[in-house]
């Protein structure tokens, strides 16, 4: 009987071993799958790269510059605090660790009077960047959802106001 108990023991110990192993196996594809847009993205380490091309591309801009208000902004707010603060936009928007502590979009970009040409000007750009960078076409799609999400509070030109 001792023996019979010991073979039912290693029997339920290597269940359970087989179950746990199961588990931890779905688990890990279940975390694969609903990995958050940051993490698909690699992290703050890329993001940080993508926001500092994307800026330095947008603040030389020539069509963009005409409007008064953005040359305006541009030599008054430095670029390093710009990407800084995109930077952790984009990182917490995305569902990374990061927290954006500054001025909402609308309140942010109410005085620049952007125009849709402005605006559409400004997402060519940041396709460019995006391309430039290789970033994978469902996450191109998440970073232009969310792009897209803030255009209401920024442009504002012929908007009611």
């Amino acid at each position: 009987m001792f023996t019979r108990a010991k073979d039912l023991w290693a029997s339920l110990v290597f269940v359970g071993i087989l179950l746990f192993s199961a588990h931890m196996a779905g688990a890990q594809s279940v975390e694969k799958k609903e990995q958050s847009l940051y993490d698909r993205l690699g992290g703050l380490a890329p993001i940080s790269v993508v926001v500092d091309d994307f800026i330095d591309a947008m603040v030389p801009d020539p069509f963009l510059n005409q409007n008064p208000a953005i040359d305006e902004a541009r030599k008054r707010v430095p670029a390093p605090y710009l990407k800084y603060q995109v930077t952790a936009l984009v990182c917490q928007v995305t569902g990374g660790p990061c927290q954006y502590n500054g001025r909402n979009m609308k309140e942010s970009h109410a005085h620049l009077n952007i125009t849709e040409q402005e605006w559409d000007r400004m997402v060519v750009i940041f396709k460019e960047v995006l391309a430039k960078h290789q970033v994978p076409g469902p996450e191109q799609q998440g970073l232009l959802e969310i792009f897209d999400s803030t255009k209401a509070d920024i442009v504002t030109a012929g908007a009611s106001k």
